[in-house]
């Protein structure tokens, strides 16, 4: 029985079966309302109709399969996207909590580790970026921002930790299917801070993978 619902799920099975119908119907209609078999004169069938008939369910069918190769390319690029979503949604808490580790512990600052992270982090965020098809700040809503010196590491990475903290854990990440039309409201506010967010993280990481290249090719 389980073999017999995959063919029923598969659309091209289903087009097949549903040009047959009327075919099968036509044949029955045939045999019920003619004579019995050796009597009366044999029916005269057109080739030429015929020959038509079937290029027609044939057109039918190339289509449909070309429309199932369509849908199948779409959905493995879906698909390869979400998964390509999830990695970088993944790696880059990792990442978040290696930092926050090492700020706790006290771990002196490795300018050449904090310079790998953070721009691996610029990188995944940047790709979340462009999933979500977010825009860009508007010049004029960018902040001119000093370079961070030596002494603004560390409240830098904190920051940025923290940013991170409030970016995986908005509520516009849920399932939206749980979303009623009272709350529409609170989730497109959800919404706007999930996308200030993540522009923050951007800016951020990208600040700090500057800064920290800087300081670690300055001499001691």
């Amino acid at each position: 029985m389980k073999h017999a619902i995959q063919l029923v799920k598969n659309p091209l099975v289903c087009l097949a079966v549903a040009l047959a119908i009327p075919t099968l119907m036509q044949t029955q209609i045939r045999a019920q309302s003619g004579p019995p078999a050796g009597q009366g004169s044999p029916s005269v069938i057109n080739p030429k109709s015929t020959a038509r008939e079937q290029e027609i369910r044939e057109s039918r069918l190339r289509s449909a399969e070309l429309h199932a190769e369509s849908d199948n390319t779409l959905q493995q690029k879906i698909e390869a996207t979400i998964k390509k979503m999830k990695e970088d949604f993944t790696r880059i808490q990792v990442i978040r909590n290696v930092i926050a580790h090492n700020l706790v512990a006290r771990v002196p600052l490795d300018y050449g580790t904090i310079s790998d992270q953070t721009g691996e982090i610029n990188k995944r965020t940047s790709r979340l970026k462009t999933f979500m098809m977010l825009g860009s700040r508007d010049e004029k809503d960018k902040e001119i921002k000093k370079e961070l010196g030596a002494s603004d590491m560390t409240s830098a990475l904190v920051r940025l930790c923290k940013l991170i903290d409030e970016f995986v854990e908005n509520p516009a990440l849920r399932n939206i299917a749980t979303l009623d039309a009272n709350h529409l409201d609170k989730a497109k506010a959800d919404k706007s801070q999930l996308d200030a967010d993540l522009l923050n993280i951007i800016e951020l990481s990208g600040r700090i993978r500057q800064s920290a290249q800087k300081l670690e090719q300055a001499p001691q």
